[in-house]
């Protein structure tokens, strides 16, 4: 009886590993793309992106963590410039840096996150003018090995960070037309 028990259990567990490392390995590249269109002068719309001083004005970590503490390093606006945060009571730490811009069409910013974990995502923003204004595309994208991916499978962190993204661009909205 003890024997088919801890059988059952062990194929029980083993299932469920199986099934984790397979939903993780379509986790160890994510992209999500998240966008707003936002009746606003494109320079203005630009600028709320490329000067990282504004980036409180619409951070969604910044909702989720009021107490968070910042700063921006180097030159504001241009490459190599730094938005290094701190929050959580020092369990998030991290920064990230503008990589490349084209005037009026692309933002590039890669992160280094150190706490609570270690990622490297990258930030692509996109700016396209329409018949309804500017309309920003933010392309998030992440690479990770299978252990971190089951981990993110395992406590949902793709749904939370597709929810994070799209607070993000709806900030971006309000923080430009108030």
């Amino acid at each position: 009886m003890k024997k088919m028990i801890f059988l059952t259990i062990g194929t029980a567990i083993l299932l469920f590993l199986i099934f984790g490392f397979y939903k993780a390995s379509q986790l160890q590249n994510i992209e999500i793309i998240q966008k707003a269109t936002i009746k606003a002068d494109k320079q203005k719309v630009f600028d709320m992106v490329k000067y990282l001083k504004n980036f409180p004005k619409w951070s969604p970590f910044l909702v989720q963590d009021p107490k968070q503490k910042y700063e921006v390093k180097g030159i504001d606006g241009t490459i190599g410039a730094q938005y290094h945060w701190n929050g959580n009571k020092g369990k998030d730490l991290g920064y990230q840096e503008i990589y490349t811009i084209k005037e009026l069409e692309f933002i590039g910013m890669k992160c280094d996150i150190q706490k609570p974990f270690v990622a490297k995502p990258t930030f692509d923003y996109t700016f396209t003018k329409n018949e309804k204004g500017i309309t920003v595309h933010q392309t998030f994208k992440l690479k990770s090995g299978i252990i971190d991916a089951f981990f993110m499978w395992l406590f949902g962190a793709k749904k939370e960070m597709e929810k994070t993204n799209q607070l993000g661009m709806e900030l971006l909205k309000k923080a430009i037309t108030k």
